[in-house]
């Protein structure tokens, strides 16, 4: 069943904006703005990484509820590479996110993530986020690309 419109607002100009607000809203830990992302459909999936899939609104708003309990997600989305349609984008992101560890020292674990949007009256929406646990290769690959020479 469709969401009221009201819970719609902030209208998604592209796939690009779309992603964008997501990862605003893990890094506020605001499930609000998280779910505006998401398409109005019944059959929307989610998989954390090591998790189940998760289908419906409901289902991921609660996972997303529960994760944000602990506060923020620092996470830095990289090396995204777009596939780009008329009515939808695949987006395969490195996700680089911030570990908890002692005070002064900054850990990170590498993600996988698929995302995939779809255009709709709404603007840019969300319909799958499909997150699986990065390796060592993807923190040596992304390290690589990111040092400056000078």
């Amino acid at each position: 069943m469709p969401r009221a419109t009201s819970q719609r607002a902030g209208l998604q100009s592209s796939a690009e904006a779309a992603e964008a607000a997501f990862y605003e809203a893990l890094q506020m830990a605001d499930v609000d703005a998280l779910m505006r992302v998401w398409a109005d459909e019944d059959d929307l999936v989610c998989v954390h990484p090591g998790g189940p899939r998760l289908v419906g609104p409901a289902a991921i708003r609660a996972s997303f509820e529960q994760l944000f309990a602990v506060g923020p997600v620092r996470i830095t989305p990289e090396r995204v590479l777009r596939t780009i349609t008329l009515g939808g984008a695949v987006h395969n992101v490195v996700e680089r996110v911030l570990v908890q560890s002692d005070p002064g020292e900054q850990q990170f674990a590498f993600v996988l993530a698929t995302n995939v949007y779809i255009k709709t009256p709404d603007g840019w929406r969300l319909v799958l986020h499909h997150a699986s646990p990065g390796t060592a290769h993807e923190a040596a690959e992304v390290m690589a690309t990111s040092e400056r020479l000078h």
